[in-house]
Formats: structure tokens, sequence, C-alpha cells
């Protein structure tokens, strides 16, 4: 595992040099097919080393996380072509990607804290430096100030667990069940509040409407994922506490889910309204660990990968729209159908895929989910009804809204799109829908 690290941090001398942008994109290609070539055995810890190792989820996130900081790097052309910082762009793309791999593959739970705060940092930049509007710096205080609220809570809790059980290794928790109430509290909702669940999800619609469009790729993709992750190493250390209070989030997240999916149909802003349909997906996983049983970690974790790699590209969807008209409104975004006809095909692809029709890994994750959520209780049955019928509804409504329609007249120039935009697309949505042939590989290995 040590090895890739030090290729990253070899990667950021590159970042210095003009003329570079599209090297490191390079280079993180090649590091991906060389992960993607590390064997791992698919029920234990694998490459182990005294810090790091991979797992089954560590792998599959770690590979997200490659894919998506390439993506980040191909949707940022705007930024090459205008020279606007950007050999501080890839630093920070770098930075970012060598936390997110330590987040995954470190066994210590200090180090896993330490590195799941760091992430906040480079994406606060992301924000701050690239946003579009002067409110950047609040949507940035909101993220900071949400996120490191409850991290305090949650280093006392670590240093709790040290005091108790003498050593950190996430690996042997399984032998343990801590029964503290507020430790169990403490753990829990600095991943919550990073899913995010409902009543500590207003940071996100702010930070995606406010971000770059690598930004959102990126906090869409990964960042909403080290909630879940957290939580899926954590849960084996409070298994009593579990069985008492998990009841409270599952509630709180499906009511949460149901509201947020009505809230999307209110939203005019395209970016707003796929930001507010993440918080209603992750309102899903957060139920399907909270039922602590096989289907819910298994649909969880298909769950998040499929939404990492559908959010994102949505969230370049409506850059490219962005990018030709300098809006996001639902109001101007009109009648698209008729300048880009092949892109339409692809925010089809992408809005089936989110509304989870087949083949994509949502409706995977989402069967399996519904699966888990119904054996822990069959009174939720009306609740993912809705919330599945609803998500249909405002896929269908972005859609249909943005193809259809009289187009703005006040449009005077238009190009239709470059290979670049719809190689991104399509490397965004392959994985999404192919990875379901190799599904048994994401149910077996608990």
């Amino acid at each position: 595992m040590m090895k890739f690290l030090f290729m990253m941090l070899f990667m950021i001398p590159l970042c210095f040099f003009n003329k570079m942008f599209w090297m490191v994109q390079m280079m993180l290609i090649l590091m991906m097919m060389m992960f993607m070539n590390l064997s791992i055995s698919i029920d234990l810890f694998s490459n182990l080393g005294y810090m790091m190792s991979c797992d089954m989820i560590s792998y599959g996130l770690i590979l997200l996380s490659i894919w998506i900081c390439m993506l980040m790097i191909m949707a940022s052309e705007n930024l090459n072509n205008k020279l606007f910082y950007k050999n501080f762009f890839l630093l920070n793309v770098v930075l970012l990607l060598i936390m997110l791999y330590m987040v995954f593959s470190v066994m210590n739970l200090f180090m896993f804290y330490f590195f799941f705060e760091s992430s906040l940092i480079p994406t606060l930049l992301l924000i701050i430096g690239w946003g579009y509007q002067p409110e950047r710096i609040q949507a940035g205080m909101y993220l900071l100030i949400y996120t490191l609220f409850v991290s305090l809570p949650m280093l006392m809790g670590i240093f709790f667990i040290f005091n108790n059980l003498n050593y950190l290794i996430i690996y042997f928790y399984k032998f343990y069940d801590m029964n503290y109430f507020l430790l169990y509290l403490s753990m829990i909702l600095a991943f919550l509040v990073k899913m995010p669940m409902y009543f500590v999800h207003l940071w996100l619609p702010k930070a995606h409407v406010e971000a770059p469009v690598s930004g959102s790729m990126i906090l869409a993709g990964i960042m909403l994922k080290l909630g879940g992750y957290g939580l899926l190493r954590i849960m084996i250390l409070f298994q009593k506490m579990g069985m008492k209070f998990n009841f409270i989030w599952v509630i709180i997240s499906l009511l949460g889910g149901l509201y947020i999916s009505l809230n999307c149909f209110c939203q005019t802003d395209m970016k707003s309204l796929i930001a507010y349909s993440s918080v209603a997906h992750m309102g899903l996983v957060i139920c399907g660990i909270m039922t602590m049983n096989y289907w819910g970690f298994m649909g969880s974790y298909i769950m998040m990968i499929g939404h990492g790699l559908c959010s994102s590209g949505m969230f370049c969807l409506v850059n490219i729209n962005y990018e030709r008209i300098n809006s996001r409104s639902l109001f101007i975004n009109k009648g698209m159908m008729n300048f880009m006809p092949s892109l339409s095909l692809w925010w089809f692809l992408f809005l089936s895929s989110n509304m989870a029709s087949p083949p994509s890994m949502n409706l995977m994750g989402e069967i399996s989910l519904i699966n888990s959520v119904i054996s822990w209780s069959w009174l939720t049955m009306i609740m993912l009804i809705m919330i599945s019928f609803f998500s249909a509804g405002y896929s269908l409504y972005l859609y249909s809204y943005t193809q259809h329609g009289k187009y703005n007249m006040s449009i005077y120039s238009f190009y239709t799109g470059v290979s670049r935009e719809y190689l991104m697309l399509l490397l965004h949505w392959m994985p999404l829908n192919i990875m379901i042939l190799k599904i048994d590989y994401f149910l077996i290995w608990f």
C-alpha cells in the first residue's frame, strides 16, 4: 500500500511545472491501472503493513477516489485554458487524493481521524478558491463549522477507547462491545454529519451550489462516503448500543429522505436539486448501516460507490450546461435537446441511473437496502415506496425541464460539445453500469 502513497507524493513536483496539466491526469490513470491489479483477499485485510492495509471496503473506495480525482482534472479544462492558478489547483487535487487514500487505508483509529479531518482543508480551498459566487466564503464556513463541531467529541471518544483497550487498531474491535451511550453518540455523530443525515445536512447543498465543478465532484463522489465508511468500520464496536438506539437514526433518515425528495421538486437551481437528491440517497445508506444486518452493509457499500459515480457525472452535466449558458437556473436551461441532442442522451442515462433503473449499481444497492430495512421492520415499507417513487419523480422533472420546452432566445452563440466532455461522461457511466456484471464481488466479502 505504501508504494501508491509514494507514487502520489512524487506526483507533487509535477504540479509546479507548466504544461503538465494533462501529465498529472495520465499519472493518475496509470496509478488506477496499477491499483486495479493489486491482489486482494476478498474477506480479510490484505497487503498489511504497520499502519496501512486494504480490505474490500477500502479497495472499492480508494479505486473510486483515484477515478474521481482523475475525472476532476478532466472536467476542469477551463482552468487550464484561462491559466487560473492551475498549478495550485493540481497540487490541491493531489493532496486531497493523498488524504483520501490514507483515510481509506490506515488501520489506526487516530490516524483515520487525523486524515478524515485533514481532507476538509483541500476541499475548503477548492470551494473558496475556485467557486463562482461571493457566497462561497459562507458555504465554506458552513462546511467547516458543521464538520468540526461534531468531530471534537469524536476525538475524545477515540482517546477514551484507547484508554480502555490500550490500542487503536480497527481490526481488533470485532472482539469488543463497548456499552457506553455517550461514547456511542460521540463516535456516530461525526459520521452522520459527514454523510449528511437529515437535520445536519444544510452544509451540503450550500457547499455544492458554491463549489466549482471539481469541488462538487469530490464532495458528491468521495466526501459523503467518508461518513459511510466510518460507520461501517465503527458499528462493530457498538453492537449492544446499536440494538437499543439505531432506530432513532433510521426514523430520522426515512422521514428526512421523504421530505428532501419533496423538497427537490421546489428547487430552481440544477446543482441544488442534485445536491438534495444526494441527501435522500445517503439517508437510505444510513438506514442500511443502522439496521446492522448483512444486506444493509452490502447495500450501503454498493450504493455509496454507485452514487459516487452517478452524482459526480450529473454535476459534470450541469457544468457543461453552465459553461455554455452561464446559468444553472431551470428557467433558463430549457430546450437543450435542440442544441445538444447527443448530450440529451447522457442526461437521460445519468438521470435513469439516479432513479435506480437497471443495469446501474444504484439499483442493486437500492434493492439490498430495501430488503434490509423491510426485514428490520415492515412499517418502513410505506416510506421506502414514497422515497423510491419521488426519486423517479424529481429525476424526470429535471430531465423534462432541461431537455424539452422552448429554448431561451437570448442564447446567441453555441457549440455542441467537445470529445473531452463526452469521454468524461462515458468514464463516469461505464463503471456505474458495467460493474453490475461483477456484483458478486460487492456482495460476498463480508
